[in-house]
């Protein structure tokens, strides 16, 4: 039976025919300023077979919690090998496919910016995973033209709907308006809502309402454009089963 457990922020892990895939680990309870309104337990965490990173961006691209893994796996866009010296990082590009034991997992183009200053990595990707379920991961993208029958057939879509703690951030994202829209596009059986509701600023409560209201925002925008698709919100460290 698939499954997937939503750990946080663009942190995703999907088990599908049997292979545990892991997206932009991001395990610290601490980053900078920021805490997690509810901690991770890095050690109950299985092993997971291979690991998908969308970019570089330090929110995706973790390299201490990518120690916690260090044996996996790791797909990651052209450009990022080099910043993971000792990891079995395998580069490629848009459009690429690579077989992951019986899954085939396809990259494909992101609408965001892959690296910072002084740093130039590669592109954004998103990730389709193809078995006998199909799944996207958004990775961290705005809304682009070719999202529309991206993935065709899409029984899962794993959508970024904000940014940071309190805030959307610079660059390009999708809030919960947008990324409505891209379910339209994408037409998924089920979406599920990610990059949200997990990291506060050290000062604010882990009840504060701005962690939950990009998730409500996100449904309640679904629902008005009458788009026929399941939306099933996870809080960070829920499980959804059977999808």
């Amino acid at each position: 039976m698939p499954r997937l457990r939503y750990i946080g922020h663009a942190t995703v892990e999907i088990e599908l025919d049997g292979v545990r895939l892991l997206t932009d680990p991001l395990l610290r309870n601490r980053v900078a300023h920021l805490r997690r309104a509810a901690p991770v337990n890095v050690r109950a965490l299985e092993q997971p077979d291979v690991v998908l990173i969308s970019h570089a961006h330090h929110d995706h691209l973790d390299r201490p919690s990518l120690a916690f893994v260090s044996a996996a796996r790791m797909l990651a866009p052209r450009g990022v090998a080099a910043a993971l010296p000792g990891l079995h990082v395998e580069e490629i590009r848009a459009g690429d496919q690579v077989e992951v034991g019986p899954l085939v997992v396809r990259a494909t183009h992101a609408e965001h910016e892959g690296g910072r200053p002084p740093r130039r990595e590669g592109p954004a990707l998103g990730f389709a995973i193809l078995g006998s379920r199909r799944v996207f991961f958004a990775g961290d993208t705005d809304l682009f033209d070719a999202m529309d029958g991206l993935v065709p057939d899409l029984d899962l879509a794993l959508l970024p709907i904000w940014g940071w703690g309190a805030t959307l951030g610079r660059g390009k994202h999708m809030n919960p308006e947008r990324a409505a829209e891209a379910v339209r596009r994408l037409r998924p059986k089920v979406v599920v809502p990610i990059h949200w509701g997990t990291y506060r600023p050290f000062h604010r409560s882990s009840r504060a309402q701005f962690l939950r209201l990009p998730a409500v925002a996100f449904d309640r925008a679904v629902k008005a454009a009458g788009i026929d698709t399941e939306v099933r919100v996870l809080e960070p460290g829920a499980v959804l089963d059977g999808w």
